[in-house]
């Protein structure tokens, strides 16, 4: 994990506004910054800066920018099948003079060009400078893990980890973009990523799964390189379906676990996390050290599940208690280090967690970012599980009962007691920008973003799963994160966003997914003999 930033264009950055920049970049890489200066030809110049945060190959030869072949990488990120992809290099006949991931990426680039991406399971930002083609080459990541802010105006393209290394670059105001506030303020954090614009004016953001390049008459080319797949295997029993997640989502935990740093765990009373630290101690023998967010409010005091499951795994765990007396003081400080509001108190307390996590010694966490978007755990999940029963005529009244005994209790928002909600209008979405009709009479400007949601499948539940996924909550949930743990120098992996595993469980039959009241069912099974039953098969 680290920070990168740059330019490319008619201008020449004096090198004081690139030495001030790498300086706001150390949070993000503390371990060895360094910045790349040339000329593309007689008008365009460029700049590369990264600082590192070393986790694989913690020797100094494996510093970027990175130079091999003609080409300069900057690299922010992990590629976890890095040592899979340099073993058919080898085979190829290929030396190496690292054991990183870096030199992994940017030989595969040497071989395949813009289709290294392809190979790759990771997450990922980086920018690589081609002197033979003399244009850069940019990339994230398929689910977006990693950040790329970018701006251009007449003298050139300029990019970041981070918008302020950015404002920093082009050393003079970025006005903010009111419109993209207003639409946070009227319809809430689910508006935030429907386009890729920020609150920054002409500041945008690299959409994930997207490629970027730029030849040296500064033309723009973007490109999406992946999209889910989605075919249904509507053959496929509910334990072939079981099995093969578990497969998988062990698989992706061994890539995760790739690190020449030790690797915390965040453990909340969800099934998610607790799955996730049980897995790791009980079948890759991993000795965990948990982090974990302890609320005085009943309400969201998990204290009873974290216990449970640390009773159950014997492992070390750091209590993060909130202190109210320092709210205000601790929010303040965020919103200046993320240049925007925290869009909901969720992602402050995440970001009290990762200040535990590296004031204990600890540069790698695993988090359960996006279980809810891909094996369904939201309550309107529910309602669109009974309409996908109810059209295939399978124990949609079984399913039913059990919502109604189980789960109605619960539910506070009006509109998800209505078990036939979608059975009567499958278009309903009244839900995502819930209360702006009363937030806008407090506003002066009522010019609000209008709803859309991407076409990916016909099938309501799917449809809605990805548009979560990819458009409406796990890019916000991934972007605060990214923020928080960088802030204080930790790498975020997230085990649920790997390609294989995203694939599968969108070609699961849909009715597979809730089952016995129980959200989330076909993960419950996967961790069945590791994670302990009262967080199991809790419901709430």
């Amino acid at each position: 994990m680290c920070g990168i930033a740059g330019f490319f264009g008619r201008k020449q950055l004096e090198q004081n506004i690139l030495n001030r920049t790498l300086i706001l970049m150390k949070n993000r890489g503390p371990d060895f910054s360094k910045i790349y200066s040339n000329k593309v030809n007689d008008e365009i110049n460029i700049n590369l800066l990264h600082s590192r945060l070393s986790i694989i190959d913690l020797n100094e030869r494996s510093n970027q920018p990175f130079e091999q072949d003609g080409n300069i990488l900057i690299f922010n990120g992990e590629i976890y099948n890095y040592l899979e992809l340099r073993k058919k290099l080898i085979n190829l006949g290929e030396k190496f003079s690292t054991d990183s991931d870096t030199e992994v990426l940017i030989k595969y680039y040497k071989f395949y060009g813009e289709e290294c991406v392809k190979f790759f399971e990771g997450m990922w930002s980086f920018v690589i400078y081609d002197t033979n083609k003399k244009k850069i080459f940019a990339s994230r990541d398929r689910f977006g893990e990693k950040p790329f802010f970018y701006y251009f105006n007449k003298d050139g393209f300029y990019f970041g980890s981070e918008i302020k290394f950015i404002k920093s670059l082009v050393n003079e105001k970025v006005d903010l973009n009111y419109q993209h506030l207003a639409n946070f303020l009227s319809s809430g954090y689910k508006s935030l990523f429907k386009t890729n614009q920020t609150y920054f004016k002409d500041v945008f953001f690299l959409r994930n799964s997207e490629n970027l390049s730029i030849n040296s008459n500064l033309n723009i080319k973007k490109n999406v390189y992946w999209i889910p797949s989605i075919k249904k295997i509507n053959k496929m029993s509910l334990n072939d379906s079981i099995d093969e997640s578990k497969r998988l989502l062990f698989n992706s935990l061994k890539l995760r676990l790739r690190s020449d740093v030790p690797i915390a765990i965040c453990l909340s009373g969800g099934v998610d996390s607790s799955g996730l630290a049980s897995v790791l101690t009980k079948e890759f023998n991993f000795k965990a050290k948990t982090f974990s967010i302890i609320d005085e409010d009943d309400r969201y005091n998990e204290s009873k599940n974290i216990d449970h499951t640390l009773k159950d795994l014997k492992c070390e765990n750091v209590k993060v208690s909130l202190n109210k007396n320092l709210f205000l003081d601790q929010l303040t400080d965020q919103i200046k280090y993320h240049n925007a509001p925290v869009a909901t108190i969720s992602y402050h307390v995440h970001s009290l967690l990762a200040k535990s996590i590296s004031e204990n010694g600890y540069k790698v966490a695993i988090s359960g970012t996006a279980a809810d978007e891909i094996y369904s755990g939201y309550y309107d999940h529910f309602l669109q599980h009974l309409k996908i029963c109810k059209d295939l005529d399978k124990d949609y009244e079984e399913n039913l009962n059990f919502w109604k005994k189980y789960i109605k209790k619960y539910i506070r928002n009006p509109n998800f007691k209505k078990s036939d909600l979608y059975i009567e209008n499958s278009n309903f979405r009244d839900h995502i920008y819930d209360g702006r009709e009363e937030i806008s009479e407090f506003l002066l400007d009522r010019n609000f973003i209008k709803f859309e949601e991407k076409h990916y499948d016909n099938d309501l539940f799917t449809n809605r799963r990805l548009n979560e996924l990819f458009n409406e909550i796990t890019p916000l949930i991934l972007n605060a994160e990214d923020l928080n743990c960088m802030k204080y120098s930790v790498e975020n992996r997230s085990p649920f966003l790997d390609t294989q595993l995203v694939n599968f469980m969108f070609s699961v039959p849909n009715n597979y997914l809730i089952k016995n009241g129980y959200a989330k069912y076909i993960l419950r099974e996967s961790f069945n003999g590791y994670l302990n039953d009262k967080v199991r098969l809790d419901r709430v």
